[in-house]
């Protein structure tokens, strides 16, 4: 497998961490974001979507990192990441879907970059716009969360996958967890295993 990839894209950090949680062989291929190389015909002839991740197989190329690790789960049993319970299920797919779809997608690079370069928003309004979001996201998340090690039992499920890209972006943009101490012991916890942070941005090949 191939996974086109950016080190700061946290769409990707969540398929990265889930490849390795599964014990996954896999390429890592760049696509420079800043450099808008998603929007070039060699990438968008395989993800026509232009948009990262994308995950090429050799049953074809899978976009959308949600339908990617939904893929994974499927095909990859071994090591599983929902529970199979159908209502346990179902929150950690609630909890995925409040940060992939409610918190991430008007905080992502395109949203900041129409914000800067349409809008002539300055820095600093562009990351109050990006900590606002984030904060009122959070305050949810953290009343969904039980006293479990990680967001639903004793070990990661796709919550916690989509969940740690979201904190490391959170702490980029100096977003304050006092307010989260549920979110912020588990993203600490997640840190202490090889498969978060070998997929961590700072450790990736294209890392800037």
């Amino acid at each position: 497998m191939k996974l086109y990839t950016y080190f700061r894209s946290s769409a990707a950090y969540r398929v990265r961490i889930a490849l390795n949680l599964k014990n996954i062989p896999h390429e890592l291929v760049g696509v420079n974001l800043l450099k808008s190389e998603q929007q070039g015909e060699s990438y968008t002839s395989k993800n026509p979507q232009g948009l990262l991740p994308a995950l090429e197989t050799d049953q074809g190329v899978l976009a959308q990192s949600l339908a990617i690790l939904e893929w994974l789960e499927e095909t990859h049993t071994d090591t599983p990441l929902l529970p199979n319970d159908p209502w346990q299920k179902a929150q950690v797919r609630n909890f995925c879907y409040a940060i992939a779809c409610d918190i991430h997608p008007i905080d992502n690079l395109r949203v900041l970059k129409y914000l800067s370069q349409e809008l002539h928003v300055d820095d600093e309004q562009k990351n109050t716009w990006y900590r606002h979001w984030v904060i009122e996201g959070f305050k949810k998340l953290e009343l969904m969360l039980g006293d479990s090690p990680f967001c639903f039992g004793d070990k990661p499920t796709l919550a916690d996958v989509c969940l740690v890209p979201q904190v490391f972006n959170a702490l980029r943009f100096k977003v304050d967890m006092t307010p989260y101490p549920k979110i912020a012991a588990i993203y600490a916890r997640c840190n202490e295993m090889a498969a978060f942070s070998d997929a961590a941005p700072e450790n990736q090949p294209d890392a800037q």
